[in-house]
């Protein structure tokens, strides 16, 4: 498993329509040696859940600006355990308050990469972090 790429599904879950963050982290995750499926504006937390499962996933990095991040993590990472799919890492970023992200990583989500974070950070927590997490 080591030497295979990781696998990570970036998506934009409900009605934000900002996606040019997503886009470049996409990118950079591909450059960085990720096999990146993106899903486009608008899923639905079932949409990324079906994709990740139908794409054998290792992580779903979710791009969320519209505040409901609280209410869009909870039910990916609820989904996913309906599905027997909770070995897939949820981690993402966006407008998300530092008050937030204790609650976010009770609940499950990995990593949480807030505004300023370069494509560097999250591409070498990708591939280090993420890969130890998905090997064990």
């Amino acid at each position: 498993m080591t030497n295979s790429p990781l696998r990570v599904v970036v998506a934009k879950p409900g009605l934000d329509g900002h996606d040019r963050g997503a886009k470049v982290v996409a990118r950079a995750l591909r450059d960085a040696g990720v096999e990146v499926i993106y899903t486009g504006l608008h899923q639905t937390p079932q949409q990324i859940v079906a994709a990740a499962i139908a794409e054998d996933a290792d992580a779903v990095g979710l791009s969320v600006l519209s505040g409901a991040h609280m209410t869009l993590f909870a039910k990916v990472i609820e989904l996913l355990a309906e599905q027997d799919a909770s070995d897939i890492v949820v981690f993402g970023g966006g407008i998300i308050p530092e008050a937030d992200i204790p609650l976010l990583t009770e609940m499950g989500v990995a990593q949480i990469f807030t505004p300023g974070a370069t494509t560097v950070e999250i591409a070498e927590w990708v591939n280090s972090d993420l890969r130890k997490a998905v090997s064990s």
